[in-house]
């Protein structure tokens, strides 16, 4: 007796690095899965650096959410919004009441294609702005106030505008890439000549690549204490083989009202020692009496 050949009409399996709940359809758009659903190499390599990146800033959520009901995120620089939206299927989706995530981004054509693939996705508690992120601060399309503020290699001093932004928004975290950076770089340059007799320090950024890399270094250092002196709490560390950018440091920072004198006074005295005083609007820190 012959038997009739039997289909499986079963779906395949999705790879084990897909976690339960994850919407399948917007991996495939982020390119992540194939559209048979399967994870090349690369992909691969790609989810995990976005889990990396998820576990460092999934903490700073629950922290939100352990003092009021919903979470605010605005994510600078947002591009494809591939990290909102990473964040958004992993940890917002899932919650209820006003919790918002803005990709502020100033191309036109990417803020279109976020906002139709939220659409799409069911993603009601996404935004996004075609702004930069200086007009973002004073935006009216933003609350006065935002929980949690990213900005992932926002190029040049933008990552200087997102720190504004965050402490005139009265951010509680930021997790920060900075990009490159070539203000600080420009004005070492320019002073170079009259700085190099005045202290051996100068040797450091004497040739111009040393400049380059110099200035990008010290630019993260002014900030870092620019966030101390406005009360924060600072830590850096790297991404572990994110390969977007040869830029992986990770700057994360947690208000904790501390006192503010002591970095405030350290960061002055490392423009006067460098010739940055130019810079002092840029890294301004608040008058304190503590």
């Amino acid at each position: 007796m012959k038997h009739a050949k039997q289909t499986n009409h079963t779906p395949a399996a999705l790879p084990p690095e897909v976690r339960p709940g994850q919407s399948v359809e917007l991996l495939k758009e982020l390119h992540i899965l194939t559209r048979d659903g399967k994870l090349n190499q690369d992909s691969r390599r790609k989810l995990k650096q976005v889990y990396h990146l998820y576990n460092f800033i999934e903490p700073l959520l629950n922290s939100v959410l352990e003092e009021k009901q919903s979470v605010s995120l605005v994510d600078h620089g947002a591009g494809k919004s591939y990290l909102g939206f990473i964040l958004y299927d992993l940890f917002f989706k899932g919650l209820e009441g006003g919790s918002h995530i803005y990709g502020i981004e100033t191309r036109d054509e990417l803020v279109s294609k976020s906002t139709e693939l939220a659409e799409r996705l069911g993603f009601t508690g996404m935004s996004f702005l075609p702004l930069s992120v200086a007009e973002s601060t004073t935006s009216s399309q933003l609350p006065p106030t935002i929980d949690i503020v990213t900005a992932l290699h926002a190029c040049n001093t933008a990552t200087d505008d997102a720190i504004d932004f965050a402490l005139k928004k009265k951010a509680k975290h930021m997790v920060l890439v900075p990009c490159c950076q070539a203000e600080v770089a420009s004005v070492l340059r320019k002073n170079k000549g009259k700085d190099l007799g005045r202290s051996a320090l100068t040797e450091i950024w004497r040739h111009p690549i040393h400049t380059r890399e110099f200035g990008s270094q010290i630019t993260n250092v002014m900030r870092c204490l620019q966030l101390e002196a406005h009360g924060y709490q600072v830590t850096v560390t790297e991404l572990v083989g994110w390969e977007h950018s040869m830029k992986n440091e990770l700057i994360v920072a947690t208000y904790k009202n501390l006192p503010r004198r002591r970095p405030s006074e350290r960061l002055q005295e490392v423009m006067a020692e460098l010739g940055l005083d130019e810079m002092k609007q840029r890294f301004y820190t608040p008058v304190t009496a503590d």
